[in-house]
């Protein structure tokens, strides 16, 4: 039987995805980027960002690093075509190829860094994905993850707890993806054989993170997921949308507090 690889393509490929990862990039980048100084890279490294979407993040980490050369790879075509509008200051460093994270078009050993953010959650059968990865990464090279965990997102209203225990993760299940993936990152590594793996936390909240722009993300997903949530679930559209409402009111009325644990996971190939 064959696997669906990409179970929401459709998703992923909606100006909803796009809105929503730029938001994210804004929100999480500024706390993620000093993690990046634990990994000691060459002056001048190869940088696979896999999963790269519309190239929010492979455009910062051009940025960040220099001398690097950056590859992006995404499997949905409209993504790219996106990343490359944007790509003009990094023409001859930064580049994008369509590609299947479970089967990559790169030879062995190629990468000094293989940055993939916001996918781990949205592929089945993450563990094949990280076998790809680690064919890909140098001996001593260093794979950055930033593993969604939807058990970690936590508002003031009862409700929403029971919104993402309830539908958002048995969605999720329903396709083949896991909604844990984030606290289940760590002991896949180390299975694999991984050294110096750390976890740190990315903190998303009411204090760090502007209202408008934490309810943005929550906006974004509503967006792009009432529907494929209402027909997994059972709902109708209307309650579901309904819950999204009353997160983003939540987190937009002060001095309710809400907060999104982000895992961010770091290792290095031995």
């Amino acid at each position: 039987m064959s696997v669906d690889r990409n179970p929401q393509a459709r998703q992923m490929g909606d100006a909803s995805m796009a809105r929503n990862l730029a938001l994210q990039a804004q929100a999480i980048w500024p706390q993620e980027q000093a993690l990046f100084e634990r990994y000691r890279l060459p002056d001048a490294p190869r940088i696979l960002d896999l999963g790269c979407g519309t190239g929010e993040i492979t455009r910062r980490l051009a940025q960040r690093h220099p001398q690097a050369q950056v590859l992006g790879i995404d499997i949905l075509a409209g993504n790219l075509a996106r990343a490359q509008r944007d790509n003009a200051p990094f023409a001859g460093r930064v580049h994008y190829e369509v590609g299947d994270a479970f089967a990559l078009a790169c030879a062995d050993a190629q990468f000094d860094l293989v940055v993939c953010r916001h996918m781990s959650q949205a592929v089945p059968d993450f563990p094949r994905v990280l076998d790809e990865i680690g064919r890909v990464l140098k001996p001593g090279g260093w794979l950055h993850l930033l593993s969604e965990d939807y058990g970690m997102l936590h508002l003031p209203g009862t409700a929403a707890d029971h919104f993402w225990l309830d539908t958002g993760l048995p969605f999720l299940a329903g396709i083949g993806c896991d909604g844990r993936i984030g606290r289940h990152t760590p002991p896949l590594l180390e299975q694999r054989g991984y050294a110096d793996i750390t976890v740190d936390y990315v903190v998303v909240d009411t204090l760090r993170v502007p209202r408008t722009l934490f309810a943005g993300i929550l906006r974004a997903w509503r967006d792009g997921y009432v529907e494929p949530l209402a027909q997994s679930s059972g709902r109708t559209a209307e309650a579901v949308r309904a819950d999204f409402d009353a997160m983003i009111a939540d987190i937009q009325t002060p001095p309710r507090y809400a907060v999104w644990h982000v895992p961010v996971i770091g290792a290095r190939r031995r």
